[in-house]
């Protein structure tokens, strides 16, 4: 164990530490601090009969419990651990800080303990995929990976194990990000679009946050950006270290780009030939430039052998375009993860030739609509909606110029039941559904994958 961690934990003992959120990725973090002396509070909204075994775990541990409606007033500990979901400017949030007390979060301490190079990714879309790919290069190189964050582990509880030759992988949302003022040793921005403004106070935050990715790097690092998303390349001003760019339309002076269908790596005049697109095996170009961001980060790091044999054996992540059955000659999918108008247009409506049937709507995020629409009128000839966002995505294909009410079919429903038997009755051999919601999930389900899971349950039951 580095000295660092070992003097944190031995300056934790006795101390009282908050945890606000007792859910899976929560409770590895209040296990480690009660086993390393501290007095742990566990906070949440729920009661002790609605958080379940969570809630028995959290009690198991050690921990004492601050549930229901007022669980963020009067938190009487030394350190904080603010949960990604729990904005940071919340009128709670910001007394504690005025009252002096640590207001932190697992990734800001995983920051300033981790003894191993950093490899962080963050963007609107695709950084759970680039993430992954990363992992995967690295793990192909023969390096030992620990992979975390915004992904679904957290990587604490791991520090101890952690060793100075090893790399740590992780996703990072614009809610972890809001108070990091470490960025990792290399840094990966996808793509920026409006995300998130239910939470963000404006798209101005949003982007601000996105931004210390790249804020606090030293001349050593390297920032890696999509040369083709204005947003994300504007980061490339604040960028000390290396800048690498990649991009589909055009070649970069460092960093992977597209040359018709070859992914080629441009090192400042070394151009290096690596793949043909269609040794990537999942589909779509979006991936394409997962892997363009993804080979960017790795270069000089991972041989060109092990990232085409990743790119031919990787079959994705689950929730992503991932194949469900076929029933009746019709091929489901299931793409989840696609929460914003962005992932559905350049995900789900980019994969197929012929026009195919999708299921959308959720929960209201407050983002614009309006560019979603002509791309349905263009790849859909069935949308079949549920959710809070329906009359948004309704009203942006209506009011989109090339909307024709012959060519497509538009059905509402109220829940993932009726949407599937919709798909079953208005389709035919030769036909693809896809769940691509275009929306968040909360509301309706907790998070993504169980979206995901309940609609592949529901698929899998046809009969």
């Amino acid at each position: 164990m580095n000295t660092s961690v070992k003097d944190f934990f031995a300056e934790i003992k006795g101390k009282r530490v908050a945890f606000i959120g007792i859910g899976t990725s929560n409770l590895p973090l209040i296990a480690q601090f009660a086993g390393k002396g501290a007095q742990v509070i566990a906070c949440d909204r729920k009661s002790f009969e609605e958080l379940g075994e969570n809630g028995v775990k959290a009690r198991g541990c050690g921990a004492e419990l601050k549930l229901g409606e007022n669980y963020l007033n009067d938190i009487d500990a030394d350190i904080v651990f603010r949960s990604p979901g729990t904005p940071f400017y919340r009128d709670e949030l910001v007394q504690l800080r005025e009252q002096g007390k640590v207001l932190t979060s697992e990734m800001e301490v995983f920051f300033d303990l981790c003894p191993c190079k950093t490899i962080a990714v963050t963007g609107s879309d695709g950084k759970t995929t680039t993430t992954t790919i990363i992992s995967e290069f690295l793990k192909a190189a023969g390096k030992t990976v620990h992979l975390g964050g915004n992904i679904g582990k957290p990587l604490l509880p791991e520090i101890e194990r952690i060793s100075s030759d090893d790399y740590a992988v992780v996703e990072l949302s614009s809610f972890q990000l809001i108070s990091m003022r470490k960025s990792p040793d290399i840094a990966v921005v996808t793509n920026l679009a409006p995300n998130h403004l239910d939470i963000h106070k404006d798209m101005q935050e949003y982007v601000d946050s996105k931004r210390n990715i790249v804020l606090h790097q030293n001349a050593f690092g390297k920032a890696v950006v999509n040369l083709d998303n204005d947003i994300a390349n504007s980061f490339s001003d604040d960028v000390r270290g290396q800048l690498c760019k990649f991009s589909v339309k055009d070649t970069v002076e460092n960093g992977a780009f597209l040359n018709g269908t070859t992914i080629c790596y441009n090192d400042y005049g070394v151009v290096t030939r690596i793949m043909d697109i269609s040794d990537i095996r999942i589909p779509g170009m979006h991936n394409v430039e997962n892997y363009l961001a993804a080979i960017s980060a790795v270069w000089g790091i991972v041989s060109v052998a092990d990232i085409i044999r990743v790119a031919r054996e990787f079959g994705g992540v689950a929730h992503r375009a991932e194949f469900v059955r076929e029933y009746r000659g019709v091929k489901y999918y299931n793409d989840s993860i696609a929460s914003s108008p962005t992932r559905t247009a350049l995900g789900t409506l980019s994969l197929y030739k012929d026009k195919i049937v999708i299921i959308a709507g959720g929960y209201d995020k407050h983002i614009p609509y309006e560019p979603l629409g002509p791309v349905i009128n263009d790849k859909v000839k069935v949308l079949i909606l549920l959710g809070d966002t329906a009359p948004k995505i309704e009203a942006a294909v209506k009011n989109a110029d090339n909307y024709n009410a012959e060519e497509l079919t538009i059905i509402n429903v109220t829940n993932m039941e009726e949407a599937v038997a919709a798909a079953v009755e208005n389709t035919e051999p030769g036909d693809i559904v896809s769940l691509s919601p275009a929306s968040a999930s909360f509301g309706l389900y907790r998070n993504f994958e169980e979206r995901g899971n309940h609609f592949k349950s529901i698929v899998n039951g046809l009969a």
